[in-house]
């Protein structure tokens, strides 16, 4: 049967593989979700001591340290977990898509929606040690949503083009794999973007995880909105993201049963 006779509740199938790969993911842990809390406080524990303590900026001691952390590790955090089940996603669930006719497209997607689980909760963190830190609530926190929401269909453009991919070309993993090790060192997790010499400020501007870092802390940290370059960088990769994703997942999909 062809996907193309779906006539089903997609919020239903939504829900449903979401749950899925929610219980699958914490099936037996004794601490289950705790872990979404307890991995960005270990980390942001570590740098604040290493950055702050072993070697301590100057530049950095004027902001209250762990949430600057925080800024970084979050983004961060949901990019590399979104992106690598969103990108086994479509062999991981090979029974699904042989057997039941839904868009397929609907898989990676619901991959990355599962994160924002995690990510909802490594949120309600950031925003917490944000006023534990007496950094108030203020006008500049409705970009929060905007923000995200870009940044999140960023992350499933990139998730449908490469869960196309990996179908036949099952290194994309460990590719994908050494570029998030390579990518957290050039994201300003633990070092501000004032250090960042001018001939690479574009460049870092126009990585949407950069981007949205540094919009974190100009609305957290700062108290500002953030540049509306930065909006602009991020509708530009959620867009571009998006429809090229949906381009390879298109193209290459009508082949997965023969590979999977």
């Amino acid at each position: 049967m062809s996907e193309r006779h779906w006539g089903g509740d997609y919020v239903f199938l939504f829900e449903n593989l979401i749950l899925k790969d929610f219980r699958i993911r914490y099936r037996n842990m004794s601490l289950g979700i705790l872990w979404s809390l307890i991995n960005p406080l270990v980390m942001m524990t570590v740098l604040t001591f290493i950055f702050g303590r072993i070697f301590p900026r100057n530049d950095v001691h004027t902001q209250p340290f762990p949430v600057f952390i925080l800024c970084g590790l979050v983004p961060f955090n949901f990019f590399v977990a979104a992106l690598l089940t969103g990108a086994t996603s479509i062999v991981d669930s090979a029974g699904l898509v042989k057997r039941v006719p839904v868009p397929r497209e609907v898989v990676p997607i619901a991959a990355v929606l599962s994160n924002c689980v995690h990510l909802l909760i490594q949120i309600a963190l950031l925003l917490l040690i944000t006023v534990g830190f007496g950094l108030r609530p203020n006008r500049y926190w409705l970009w929060l949503p905007v923000i995200w929401a870009l940044y999140v269909a960023f992350v499933c453009g990139l998730a449908l083009g490469s869960s196309a991919i990996n179908v036949y070309v099952r290194d994309t993993r460990y590719v994908l794999e050494s570029f998030t090790t390579v990518l957290f060192w050039l994201v300003p997790i633990f070092y501000p973007f004032s250090i960042i010499p001018p001939k690479y400020v574009g460049i870092y501007q126009f990585n949407p995880v950069a981007a949205l870092v540094m919009a974190l802390r100009n609305i957290l940290i700062d108290g500002i909105a953030p540049p509306m370059s930065l909006i602009v960088n991020l509708v530009l990769a959620a867009s571009f993201t998006l429809s090229f994703g949906f381009l390879i997942f298109r193209r290459l999909k009508y082949r997965f049963y023969e590979h999977i």
